[in-house]
């Protein structure tokens, strides 16, 4: 396949809508259309237009459907997808009881190629068409997700998780070969096709000051791959750390003292940061990641969303499996819930923006996923405006294009999204 005309409602983005003001960057047509050619979109404008500029090309008509980039989960954790949803722990038990018995099983190549691969489509099911994720400490667990995404086009970040204490046994490595094999794994995949490599220790508490300095030294070498971890999710976890790391200013000063602060440093969840935590992360121009179903699912605490976003980058997240969906509607949904617990009600157009233009600032692809643009690859999600009786009978007073996508984001899910279609390709097409 080389060209296509993708015709429906279009919505595509010019700004960031928590700082330029959604009215001036978000821009919607009734009848819009998306011309592709060899993977990429060539041009956006209005149907009509490019019926008659491009008559040759194959046309898929969506009618009064939406079109938007394809979502991008900016933090998740692939081994815990057949973990989603298991009952009452919070962070610590949660690893305890649910997370290390399960990522050992991904010793097995058959079970981590399983369940990478599950993930993957239960992904695109919902509409997201790029994936950031944590792996497991065993190197065939990154194989397998990266060759699970390759085989579908998909563009994914992803690395090895990286732990020598407060693990089990069969999860732990040591600093050395937490290096040889993050590095081994990098040059084996980084900017192979479309997989980015992420240095990925899982959060200081389980990883020693060697471990650390070590990884610390690995991203100094390549400072053009990403780092991802997690920072302030919960209190008792920062007490821990506070204890662990009594030298430490606070919790981001674990990971700046050995290296590992950085304008390409993902730094998921980011509850409870103090001010200074808050002023270093802009300064150094680090992504946050807000993961709202999560956080309310094992209890963490409210993410600042309208007072972050204003600062620096956001990106938007499931953190599958502790938070409870694939769906990043129901993760736009959660985000809303909890802006609204904080006294901001989050507009549908930020919402829109953060699941795609965003997350795709936070992991530095500005312009090449997420976005609905010339240049960028053709990732596109389809979405019905009436996919239930209940957001249809919703949808039909609608006056305008808000009121009419906000109850699919407050009450959507995988059957909200009529096609999905990862480098010009069609991957999933419902029947309208």
């Amino acid at each position: 396949m080389t060209n296509h005309l993708l015709l429906g409602q279009t919505l595509r983005f010019s700004g960031d809508p928590f700082v330029d003001g959604w009215e001036d960057v978000t821009h919607h047509s009734t009848r819009g259309g998306i011309l592709i050619d060899s993977g990429r979109i060539v041009a956006v404008g209005e149907a009509d237009d490019l019926r008659r500029t491009h008559p040759t090309a194959p046309v898929t008509d969506y009618g009064t459907a939406l079109i938007t980039a394809g979502f991008v989960d900016a933090h998740m954790h692939y081994p815990q997808t057949r973990i989603i949803a298991s009952w009452g722990k919070q962070l610590i038990d949660w690893l305890n009881t649910y997370t290390f018995p399960e990522e050992m099983r991904l010793a097995d190549p058959a079970y981590a190629r399983a369940t990478a691969e599950r993930t993957l489509d239960l992904a695109l099911a919902h509409g997201t068409t790029t994936l950031t994720s944590f792996c497991t400490i065993h190197p065939g667990s990154v194989d397998a997700f990266f060759e699970g995404a390759a085989a579908r086009g998909m563009a994914v970040v992803a690395g090895k998780t990286c732990m020598d204490r407060n693990a089990p046994d069969g999860l732990r490595d040591t600093a050395q070969s937490a290096y040889d094999d993050s590095k081994a794994l990098l040059n084996k995949w980084h900017g192979v096709g479309r997989a980015t490599y992420a240095i990925t220790p899982r959060f200081s508490p389980t990883s020693t000051p060697d471990q650390l300095t070590a990884l610390g030294a690995l991203w100094a070498e390549r400072p053009d791959v990403l780092m991802q971890t997690h920072l302030s999710e919960q209190l008792p976890e920062i007490d821990w750390v506070r204890g662990l790391f009594p030298q430490a200013r606070d919790y981001l000063d674990t990971y700046e003292a050995f290296g590992l602060l950085g304008p390409r440093g993902l730094y998921g969840h980011a509850i409870h940061l103090t001010d200074r935590e808050k002023a270093r992360l802009a300064e150094v121009h680090a992504s946050v990641i807000h993961c709202p179903t999560s956080n309310t699912f094992i209890g963490s605490g409210l993410f600042d969303l309208a007072g972050l976003a204003a600062r620096m980058r956001v990106g938007l997240a499931t953190d599958t499996g502790g938070g409870s969906s694939f769906s990043m509607l129901r993760t736009m949904a959660a985000a809303y819930e909890i802006g609204q617990l904080r006294g901001t009600a989050i507009h549908p157009a930020q919402l829109m923006w953060l699941a795609t233009e965003g997350s795709a600032r936070a992991l530095h692809m500005t312009g090449q996923i997420g976005h609905l643009g010339t240049g960028a690859v053709a990732d596109i999600t389809v979405l019905d405006l009436g996919s239930t009786p209940a957001i249809k009978q919703r949808t039909d007073r609608a006056t305008s294009l808000w009121d009419a996508l906000f109850p699919t984001i407050m009450m959507g899910d995988d059957r909200a999204v009529r096609a999905v279609w990862v480098a010009g390709r069609p991957v999933t097409q419902r029947v309208a």
